[in-house]
């Protein structure tokens, strides 16, 4: 009896003793959890600040064909509203994450039950226990460090604030904020930006599978990740398929067939691929001055990266598909040959040796590294020592293409190189020596200052004393000093010697005014050189200056951006034309067209018709600089330019043979795209539409050309010409 009395009492004690120590660790959690309430740890957002959440979204960047070809952001985000969701995505994520969602005030006490008795005290893995709306605290605002007490400060907080949340928002709401700020990963933040990202849609197009994956890289986004784990992505959405079965979302057929689909991943991340990114790049600079601009105007002040601006600009992403396809195909191509004539020139050998005999040459530089290497198959792993990688990139080939709208300056395509991830140096803006695509700006001038289009000009070699005995040749190092040539015949064959010629009559100081009216660096000197194209100009500049032959000698700034508006659709700015510069006569354009169209047919630029078919009318040239260190070709319709550079980084590397004229490395360029839309009639029939040009400027072309091979000559050709426009006229009434 003493034994059961002693019993009771220990027992009595002990029960007293465990009721204080529970009682004390309730008071100093319920004190610790006031002070946490009171601000101690940090002040808490009240009910005005929580009414006025608003998460930072991704201005969006669309070309004119509505696609999506950049994003600006400091988080990419972009949100979304209720009626976007899919029922399926958000019975997902119910049924992953939070399956009493709709039934709860913000914390789930069973959840924390649970999570107690199997966590804590039979040690085994539970999940976790914060709601959906406790993980929204957690997204908005983050988790700061307190030692120890980190994790009971930071759940503290965000029950006090999920329970404050959830007397403003409705469930629905608070779905809504929860799916646009929560990170999936790779710097994506919010389910329209994953949607894009991992499957190139849109959120209200996610499929069951899609919206699975989705919910299911919530739990781990590098660990589910879809691209880097795609067979521990696969499990865990068909976890998320098995779970949305078990809370009756799916049947259980449903959840097997779905489980046996694979993961149809369409990856699309525009700082990886950014096939406009050159283009975006541009835009965004001149975005950032039109919010400037509209600051000033309306006092408001917009950010480019957080306020979800929609940006839409000229491009025209089917064109520009093209234009990347055709450098893809030919530099490909190309860059064999020029490594075998590198090869064969003993110009690798000599660079070489140059490298390693340089002061900061290292031995370490010669031993092979697994190094990330970008050519145009695009970016792959390959072990090269560091010498190799640099002479990988010093010796290859380069391109750069615009294609504009004559009549406004659009840009309809805009390409500054091989790769804007790796290679972001705009080499539509870059200066090189511009070679013969300069000598239709000298026939203009020239023109312009009076100079008849049937002049007659001399090819004959000189040697000038005061220019150093400066002696230029003709490309086929011909001359006929007995014999002039006509000023069309010689600008649609690219003559050197009568040019030069020309460039003497027309005076330095007219040519100047023309190339300062067409925005070109300045001419520094008075060297007839000049004439031939050694000023270094920009593929920018040179397609402009072609674009007012093509409008009637009116020249347009480019036009990059059409409309901006704000996330709500309200409209903050809208392209207005700018008066166009008054550069050159309609007479002159017409005149220098109907030569052009001579170079294309006749001339240097032949191999468009005889070797890529194409039909439409033409006008260009192409330009081979010294050395065949520069290759151009310019080319145009009235309602689209079209230029094309090719070269190395530097002008060291160069072909040495005619495979580096402009003809062969930049003119195939332009011919691929033009081809193809020339095969698309609504982008023919808007782009490659015919001159208006009178008649009577060809026949007196004609006369100019021919009037010094006789009568007979004379009336045979008029008879061919007459002929081909007859046949023109009647192809253009087909079309």
């Amino acid at each position: 009896m003493v034994v059961k009395e002693n019993v009771k009492r220990l027992i009595k004690k002990g029960f007293k003793y465990i009721s204080i120590v529970l009682i004390s660790i309730s008071c100093l959690i319920a004190l610790f959890f006031m002070l946490v309430y009171a601000g101690v740890f940090g002040k808490l957002p009240n009910k005005e600040q929580l009414q006025s959440i608003s998460t930072n979204q991704a201005s969006l960047v669309f070309s004119s064909d509505q696609v999506l070809i950049g994003k600006f952001f400091k988080k990419n985000s972009t949100n979304i509203s209720w009626k976007d969701l899919p029922e399926h995505l958000k019975n997902a994520l119910i049924a992953t994450e939070d399956k009493r969602f709709f039934e709860h005030n913000g914390v789930d006490t069973q959840s924390y039950f649970r999570v107690f008795i199997k966590s804590i005290l039979m040690q085994k893995s539970s999940g976790g226990g914060s709601t959906l709306t406790q993980q929204l605290v957690k997204n908005l605002y983050g988790r700061e460090g307190y030692g120890i007490l980190s994790m009971p400060v930071n759940k503290s907080k965000e029950i006090i604030i999920a329970s404050r949340l959830e007397t403003i928002y409705s469930k629905e709401e608070l779905l809504v904020l929860y799916l646009n700020s929560v990170p999936f990963g790779e710097n994506v933040y919010g389910i329209e930006a994953a949607a894009n990202r991992y499957f190139n849609t849109s959120t209200n197009k996610l499929n069951i599978q899609q919206a699975a994956v989705l919910i299911g890289l919530l739990k781990a986004t590098t660990n589910f990740n879809p691209r880097l784990h795609p067979k521990k992505s696969l499990e865990r959405r068909n976890l998320v398929l098995r779970l949305m079965g078990k809370e009756g979302y799916l049947d259980k057929n449903e959840v097997v067939k779905l489980q046996k689909t694979p993961i149809d991943l369409k990856y699309e991340n525009f700082e990886i691929s950014a096939p406009a990114g050159y283009f975006v790049y541009e835009v965004k600079n001149k975005a950032q001055e039109i919010l400037k601009t509209v600051e000033t105007n309306t006092g408001k002040k917009y950010q480019l990266e957080q306020d979800g601006l929609k940006i839409y600009t000229t491009i025209n992403m089917q064109v520009q598909q093209y234009v990347l396809t055709a450098i893809k195909s030919h530099l490909k191509k190309m860059q064999y040959q020029l490594d075998a004539e590198l090869n064969s020139y003993q110009f690798k050998k000599r660079w070489y040796k140059n490298q390693q005999n340089k002061l900061n040459f290292n031995e370490d530089d010669l031993t092979e590294h697994i190094v990330e290497l970008q050519d145009f198959d695009g970016a792959s792993i390959s072990k090269m020592s560091k010498l190799d990688s640099l002479w990988h990139y010093y010796k290859m080939l380069h391109s750069a293409v615009l294609i504009t709208n004559p009549k406004n300056g659009a840009v309809i395509s805009y390409v500054g190189g091989n790769n804007y991830r790796t290679l972001p140096f705009n080499l539509v803006q870059s200066h090189r020596q511009i070679a013969s695509a300069f000598k239709p700006i000298l026939y203009a001038t020239a023109l312009e200052n009076g100079i008849s289009p049937t002049t007659y000009l001399e090819n004959e070699e000189k040697e000038y004393p005061e220019l150093d005995n400066w002696k230029p040749q003709n490309f086929d190092h011909q001359s006929t000093p007995d014999q002039k040539v006509a000023f069309g015949y010689a600008l649609a064959n690219s003559m050197n010697l009568p040019t030069v010629d020309l460039y003497f009559k027309v005076g330095a100081h007219q040519l100047q005014q023309t190339t300062a009216k067409l925005g070109f660096p300045k001419i520094k000197s008075e060297t007839p050189s000049v004439a031939l194209g050694t000023l270094d100009v920009s593929l920018e500049e040179i397609v402009k200056a072609y674009g007012s032959f093509a409008n009637n000698g009116q020249l347009n700034s480019l036009v990059l951006i059409e409309k901006i508006t704000d996330k709500n659709g309200a409209i903050l700015y809208e392209n207005k034309q700018i008066p166009a510069i008054p550069v050159f006569s309609e007479s002159t354009t017409h005149n220098i067209t109907a030569l052009l169209q001579k170079a294309i047919n006749e001339g240097t630029g032949t191999k468009i018709r005889n070797q890529f078919g194409i039909v439409s009318d033409l006008a260009g040239k192409t330009g081979t600089a010294q050395n065949y260190s520069n290759a151009w070709f310019v080319a145009y319709t009235p309602n689209l330019v079209i230029g094309t550079w090719v070269g190395a980084s530097t002008p060291d590397v160069h072909f040495y043979s005619g495979k580096g004229s402009g003809a062969t490395l930049a003119l195939p360029i332009a011919a691929n795209v033009l081809k193809k839309i020339e095969g698309n009639n609504i982008l023919k029939n808007k782009y490659l539409v015919p001159f208006q040009i009178p008649e009577d400027v060809y026949f007196n072309l004609e006369v100019e050309s021919y009037q010094k091979k006789g009568v007979e000559g004379f009336f045979q050709r008029l008879f061919k010409f007459k002929r081909k426009k007859d046949s023109t006229k009647m192809r253009n009434n087909r079309n």
